[in-house]
């Protein structure tokens, strides 16, 4: 039975991905992302092959000890995709943005496909119907947001994300949470319409920790997916290994 991890080292979070042929099991927090940790988890799963997609400075005795265990694969400049890259820099691309344009190519194919991941940052991402990753755009996320505000006032306060808030906050916690999360929703649904004007059709996938706060807000038809990232790296695992 072919078994797989695929590691997903973000600027908020460290994540591990269970799959079991094509279909994923388990998604799990890691605490640490530590040496044991990893041990650990190979140990528990046993599989026949891995993946690290890492946007930080990982321990890089991490990748030996993935390759000691399993067939290991680093996502990088050097990885074979299912899309071309014809934009200026390609190896300024990063591991997670190529992980869900993966995805989009993996589960729509031969169609433009826009995905957009709601973290850290915003991220907007264009792969084409040839397909070609034409690149996109990149802005502050909600806590990014949340936390400016705090730091470069005198008097906001650093408030959780929520849903309950109206269009019209009536207090400081709702006013802040009004403002970023239906702002960013209109950001969002603006920056749909204008691809909309470009290209005629194409699918919008939407993933990323922070989903659940704007996917009742949005207007446009969307595919919400928060575990995009890790179909696109077991994509890429299955065709580096």
């Amino acid at each position: 039975m072919s078994k797989a991890i695929c590691f997903d080292f973000g600027n908020t979070r460290l994540k591990a991905a269970f799959f079991i042929k094509k279909e994923l099991v388990e998604v799990r927090t890691l605490k640490d992302g530590s040496i044991q940790e990893m041990e650990n988890l190979l140990s528990e799963f046993q599989p026949e092959k891995t993946i690290l997609s890492s946007v930080i400075l990982h321990d890089k005795a991490i990748e030996s000890v993935l390759a000691k265990h399993s067939k290991f694969h680093l996502l990088g400049p050097s990885t074979r995709l299912n899309f071309t890259t014809p934009v200026g820099k390609p190896e300024t691309i990063g591991a997670d943005r190529l992980a869900m344009a993966a995805a989009a190519v993996d589960q729509f194919p031969h169609q433009h496909n826009l995905i957009i991941s709601l973290g850290t940052c915003i991220t907007f991402n264009f792969v084409n119907n040839e397909p070609a990753f034409l690149g996109g755009s990149i802005s502050p996320g909600m806590q990014m947001r949340f936390k400016a505000m705090h730091e470069q006032t005198a008097l906001l306060p650093l408030i959780d994300p929520s849903n309950d808030f109206a269009l019209i906050g009536y207090d400081t916690k709702t006013n802040l949470l009004s403002g970023v999360i239906l702002g960013m929703t209109a950001e969002i649904d603006g920056i749909i319409g204008a691809y909309e004007e470009k290209y005629a059709k194409f699918n919008v996938l939407l993933t990323g920790g922070d989903i659940c706060y704007f996917v009742p807000h949005l207007k446009k038809r969307i595919f919400a997916d928060q575990n995009l990232i890790f179909k696109g790296l077991y994509a890429i695992c299955e065709k580096n290994n």
